[in-house]
C-alpha cells in the first residue's frame, strides 16, 4: 500500500551527517508540530537527482521557508557517507536534511521502493515530494518516471504552499 494524502507518516529513524558529525534523526523529531516539505530521489549523485531535482530545492530554499514551512529535507536510499558526500558537494550541507535510509525501511513502509536493479541501483525509492503537517501527508506528488523531476520539483511544491 502506498501512502496517501491524509496519511500519518510511518514512525522511522534516519542517519544525517552535519558538520558535527553523523546523528540519528527520527520522524518524530523532524515532522511534530512542524510543515516539512520531503522529497525523495533513487539516488545521491545519480543524474536526475544531482542535475536537476534537489537543485531545484537548494535554489527555493528561501522561497519555500517564507511559506511557512519549517524545514526541507531529501530521502534517499543510500548510506550516511554517500548522502554526507552529497550533502557537501552540492553546497546543501547545512540548508536542508539529507536523510539516509540505509536500508530502504521508512521508503517501504511508505511504499515507495521500487526495483532498479535492471540499471544497477537495486532497491531505491520512487522519485516524489510532499507536505507534512505534524505527521501527516497533505500534499503528495509522485513522478511517474524515475528519470523525471517535473510533478516532485521545488516550482511544483512552491505553487502548492
Amino acid at each position: 500500500m502506498t501512502i496517501a494524502v491524509g496519511d500519518k507518516l510511518p514512525t522511522a529513524t534516519f542517519k544525517e551527517k552535519t558538520a558535527d558529525g553523523p546523528v540519528e534523526v527520527t520522524t518524530e523529531q523532524l515532522f511534530k508540530g512542524k510543515r516539512v516539505v520531503l522529497f525523495a530521489v533513487p539516488g545521491a549523485f545519480t543524474p536526475t537527482c544531482s542535475l536537476n531535482h534537489l537543485p531545484g530545492y537548494l535554489e527555493n530554499r528561501d522561497a519555500i521557508l517564507a511559506r511557512g514551512i519549517d524545514d526541507i529535507a531529501v530521502v534517499a536510499v543510500n548510506d550516511l557517507h554517500v548522502m554526507g558526500a552529497w550533502a557537501t558537494t552540492s553546497g546543501g550541507m547545512g540548508k536542508i536534511h539529507f536523510l539516509s535510509d540505509w536500508n530502504a525501511a521508512f521508503t517501504k513502509a511508505l511504499g515507495m521502493d521500487i526495483d532498479l536493479s535492471a540499471g544497477t541501483l537495486g532497491i531505491r525509492s520512487k522519485r516524489y515530494s510532499m507536505l507534512v503537517e505534524d505527521g501527516v501527508v497533505t500534499k503528495l506528488n509522485l513522478e511517474e518516471s524515475p528519470g523525471q523531476a517535473t510533478v516532485s520539483g521545488a516550482a511544483a511544491i512552491l505553487e502548492q504552499l
